[in-house]
């Protein structure tokens, strides 16, 4: 697929949403496609927020886009205060479905470590 971009992990990110779990700042059970922030949301968080608190709410750099601009930033996996496990299921349904392993492996170990620190049934003990 020609065009398609391409992203790099955010490592920072992973670290940031690794810090929340640990700090049970997360949400089980939600409908990403409700809580999942649109423009309005990401505008209201931008104005209140520095451009790297907005990049640690996303898993993918775009490669070659510019920094401080929203479209550098993908695979947002959270509402900007907790992170949702729907919203890491989201990552890596989307990363795996285009083919960003690198992305897709990251959200996979996120939502293993959420899963594994919730004491999520049929997870590894």
């Amino acid at each position: 697929m020609a065009g398609m971009a391409s992203y790099s992990v955010n490592k920072g990110a992973v670290a940031r949403a690794r810090q929340l779990i640990d700090a049970r700042q997360y949400v089980l059970n939600s409908d990403w496609g409700e809580v999942q922030p649109g423009a309005d949301a990401q505008n209201a968080f931008l104005r209140s927020h520095s451009w790297q608190e907005y990049a640690d709410w996303h898993l993918g750099l775009t490669d070659g886009a510019t920094d401080e601009t929203k479209a550098r930033y993908a695979f947002v996996y959270g509402d900007f205060r907790r992170v949702h496990r729907s919203g890491l299921i989201a990552c890596v349904y989307r990363a795996s479905e285009w083919r960003h392993k690198d992305v897709e492996l990251a959200a996979h170990d996120l939502l293993q470590h959420l899963d594994r620190v919730t004491g999520q049934p049929g997870g590894p003990r």
